[in-house]
């Protein structure tokens, strides 16, 4: 019995972490899937998981083979089985789109052929330059239906719940990705006969009062919603996106009951999250915006991330931390976080040797995404191969099943030959602590101090712009200036250099309790939804507290003029001001923030402010204010409303003017230490630590202001990541705390890695701790201490052996 409950994957009443590798059978000689499958089991991975190809399954309408009887690799069954007799649990992602520089992203050519109508039709009626596919189309659907029902012959027997291993079924990938990047919208008659359904649904009688044309089909008002006018460009923006994410759900209902139909049951469906790009993650939330009304639907569903940005450093760490944040704000209370695309390997993807990830790359993520609560980690792609030629071939260039040529996955741990890639080590070595513990990271949540950042999906809501709109291109630009890049930047890295743990909230959709949330980092811009600023307004009327960075909103997302949250924080917009060719706009620090300097700023809004309003910044030259503190009933709010570099001390003041401090500090003079904590309901603990720059520290850890790990200084190496136990019942015995970390558990010994000159390991008083030469044995008062005498940098692998 799989549950999903308490934000776990609960297998036969037990909590338990999931971590795959992604090997692609149909890539591989299958005389090699063993191979591979010995590697996987090196790194303690538990699982496999793989897309399952309709291209490579089906290549002729009604053609199926899904048991090796035209090639060897088309042989599904025999590879779950065989991941099942090595002892994995099987996650299987059967699309019917799945991505993975597949043709047609997977889709056999002949779908294609047979249903033309399914081809996506664009702005101004536009060709589509990916090629996706009207999802609802009935023609998809029925031959969906089709590939569904013979892919369930093979999987149906061998899910959990009938005796076999797989315990998780993905429903299409990336859904709404590829019309996203290519910014086509399918607008096919259908979906414009479906969107217009849904208009007159939403809208009623009032919907002449937003679209001045007839929404009854006709190609009058195809062409309207294709070249929109810019007198409802605004309101079609809107629309189109809201709609979409309503699509999207049903499409993906339609393929669980395709899936529940012929049997595939009481497993989680997974639905995956696209939207990492350039290295970056501010893109992301894109994906959660499109798609979160799919996952939110019902009992029974998982999302799962797309990790896809290379080094975890000072420039990015704060992106998946945040990402992280963002999923979670979305899910139900039960929902886990998981990562169904966790990139690892070195990075080359196109064989340039441009890129070269740091060993580090892999460790660093998988450590954030456990500390965070992620209970499935899919490696991705663990295992590279081979593409095959397609069975008809289609005079391509290559006749491969393929874009990427004969090799595929070359920057995989494990290359398409078989052979370790540099990363494997590390990646191997993560993995392999975390599984020794994975039954207590299996049920520990994250700690969190008192602030969460604001998530508004509407904020996301830009897939979809017409390029000749400037109605569309104002408001987006603005947007998209003010949600991600600088925020993240600047408010959410200083937040976790300061220590701060926190996660998001999503505020246009959720209630915002502020028992629940007392103090809110919200990213703001000049649109807000009407009903969200009411919602902040209240929220701050009743106690809240906001630390809001970016621009004081002024219209709502139509453009109409909304400024409820402006005139209760006593303000009055007096314009903006952008620096430029000498012009070097720049601010200054007031009142409490006085002893600020006076920095460049590219941007700033000005504000008459009101008696209630505390200046904290002023424009120079003007002294117009452009930051301030009001106070709002119950509530108060700090507001930057202009670029503000990641001043650590600013923010951190800020923060605690509104009433959060953050509970664990460190003492190291700089900054680039993450660190976060994850506690059980026995209060055990993990200390995660992660050190984001080449170089060694060395610090004392405190929580609320008192000296962690028996007040010892940690010598945290450079590029190194550490998960110290802390409280931790190991067997018959309980770790107080340690400076080094767990690597593998049995009844006669608990293996540990070294991370100091002198690790120490405090047992409870009274433990049985059998000799050796490795370490020293200490017994005082409170503890038993086992000192190692050997130094990490020489040999860091200890057997602390138990009596």
């Amino acid at each position: 019995m799989i549950e999903i409950k308490n934000k776990q994957i609960i297998i036969d009443g037990k909590p338990v972490l999931i971590t795959c590798g992604e090997i692609h059978y149909y890539r591989l000689d299958k005389s090699d899937w063993q191979d591979r499958l010995n590697k996987l089991k090196e790194t303690g991975c538990n699982a496999v998981a793989t897309y399952v190809p309709w291209l490579w399954h089906e290549p002729v309408e009604g053609q199926f083979d899904f048991t090796g009887k035209t090639r060897p690799e088309t042989d599904l069954a025999g590879f779950i089985d065989l991941c099942t007799e090595n002892g994995f649990y099987f996650f299987v992602r059967p699309g019917p789109f799945i991505m993975a520089e597949m043709k047609n992203e997977g889709l056999p050519y002949w779908v294609y052929e047979k249903h033309p109508e399914i081809i996506p039709v664009g702005w101004d009626e536009s060709e589509p330059t990916t090629p996706t596919v009207d999802y609802l189309a009935p023609g998809f659907l029925q031959e969906v239906r089709k590939y569904y029902e013979k892919v369930m012959e093979v999987v149906t027997p061998r899910i959990y719940p009938n005796g076999g291993k797989i315990i998780a079924f993905q429903l299409d990938n990336e859904i709404g990705m590829l019309s996203w990047v290519s910014n086509t919208p399918d607008l096919t008659d259908n979906v414009l006969n479906d969107l217009s359904n849904w208009l007159s649904e939403r809208y009623g009688d009032n919907i002449s009062d937003r679209y001045p044309f007839s929404v009854e089909e006709s190609a009058e008002r195809n062409a309207a919603f294709r070249s929109p006018k810019e007198e409802y460009a605004a309101q079609l923006l809107k629309d189109l996106g809201y709609y979409m994410r309503y699509r999207f759900a049903k499409y993906i209902a339609i393929l669980r009951e395709y899936a529940e139909e012929f049997g595939v049951k009481d497993i989680p469906f997974v639905v995956n999250i696209h939207g990492t790009g350039g290295g970056r993650g501010f893109t992301y939330p894109i994906g959660i915006s499109q798609l979160y009304e799919t996952y939110n639907q019902g009992p029974g569903y998982i999302s799962g991330s797309d990790i896809y940005f290379g080094d975890l450093d000072m420039k990015t760490f704060q992106d998946l931390y945040i990402i992280n944040g963002l999923m979670e704000a979305v899910h139900n209370e039960d929902q886990p976080l998981t990562s169904v695309e966790f990139n690892c390997g070195d990075g080359n993807f196109g064989e340039t040797l441009g890129e070269r990830y740091d060993p580090s790359a892999a460790d660093f993520k998988f450590r954030m995404c456990l500390a965070q609560g992620n209970r499935l980690i899919n490696y991705y792609l663990f295992a590279g191969g081979k593409n095959a030629r397609l069975h008809t071939l289609v005079d391509d260039g290559n006749d491969r099943i393929a874009s990427t040529g004969e090799r595929h996955g070359f920057a995989a741990p494990i290359g398409p030959e078989g052979d370790y890639n540099y990363t494997f080590p590390r990646m191997s070595r993560v993995n392999q602590s975390v599984m020794a513990v994975s039954d207590k990271l299996a049920r520990m949540n994250e700690e969190r101090d008192e602030v969460s950042f604001a998530f508004i999906p509407d904020y996301y809501m830009t897939e979809y712009r017409y390029p000749k709109s400037e109605v569309m291109r104002e408001i987006l630009s603005n947007i998209e200036a003010n949600r991600g890049a600088g925020v993240w930047e600047i408010m959410g890295r200083a937040m976790l250099l300061n220590g701060y743990r926190f996660t998001a909230v999503d505020v246009q959709n959720k209630p915002l309790d502020v028992t629940k949330t007392p103090v809110l980092a919200l990213p703001s811009a000049r649109y807000m939804d009407s009903a969200i600023q009411e919602k902040l307004v209240n929220y701050l009327k009743t106690g809240g507290k906001i630390l809001l960075y970016g621009e004081v909103p002024l219209f709502d997302m139509e453009g109409k003029d909304c400024t409820l949250l402006a005139e209760a924080l006593g303000v009055s917009y007096k314009g903006i001001s952008r620096d430029g060719h000498g012009n070097y706009l720049s601010i200054y620090g007031d009142n409490w923030a006085s002893a600020q300097p006076e920095i460049r700023s590219g941007f700033v809004q000005r504000f008459e402010v009101g008696p209630n309003v505390t200046p904290i910044f002023r424009v120079y030259g003007s002294d117009d204010v452009c930051g301030f503190e009001s106070e709002v009933g119950n509530g108060r709010a700090i507001v930057i409303a202009s670029f503000y570099r990641c001043d650590l001390p600013f923010f951190k003041t800020a923060l605690e003017r509104l009433g959060s401090r953050a509970k664990l500090t460190h003492d190291y003079p700089h900054h680039g230490i993450f660190m976060t904590s994850t506690v059980d309901t026995e209060d055990e603990r993990f200390l995660h630590l992660l050190n984001l720059d080449g170089f060694d520290k060395e610090f004392n850890v405190y929580e609320d202001g008192k000296a962690l790990l028996g007040g010892r200084k940690l010598l945290l190496q450079s590029k190194d990541g550490v998960m110290l136990p802390m409280n931790l019942a190991v067997g018959n015995v309980k770790i107080i705390y340690a400076t080094a970390e767990i690597t593998g558990v049995s009844a006669d010994y608990i293996d540990f890695r070294l991370t100091q000159v002198e690790d120490v390991i405090a047992f409870e008083r009274g433990t049985k701790i059998l000799p050796s030469a490795d370490y020293v044995i200490e017994e005082n008062e409170e503890l038993m201490l086992v000192r190692s005498k050997k130094h990490a940098k020489v040999d860091d692998v200890l057997r602390v052996l138990m009596g």
